[in-house]
């Protein structure tokens, strides 16, 4: 086996997995943010009932920080298409 001065795959490997922790934290802090955010507006003390109140919970954690900017991010109305039983 061969070992090069220059072998980039190394240096590479260890940079990419070093930037993927960084990703993966700031992911991390991102969502964190709108969890705390939901729980700020009460969204979570009971079960929401149809998939608008489902739909604004999942908006809001996704827009993480941005919640504590001004935006306030809700579904007003949405549609689910249930399939009809075969007969």
């Amino acid at each position: 086996m061969t070992r090069y001065a220059h072998d980039t795959r190394r240096m590479r490997t260890g940079r990419r997995s070093r930037t993927t922790s960084i990703a993966m934290i700031l992911v991390f802090v991102w969502l964190m943010a709108g969890v705390i955010a939901g729980a700020q507006r009460d969204y979570y003390n009971s079960a929401p009932t149809n998939c608008a109140g489902a739909g604004t919970i999942a908006v809001t954690i996704l827009a993480g920080p941005l919640n504590y900017l001004g935006m306030n991010p809700t579904v007003e109305d949405c549609h689910v298409n249930v399939p009809s039983p075969s007969q």
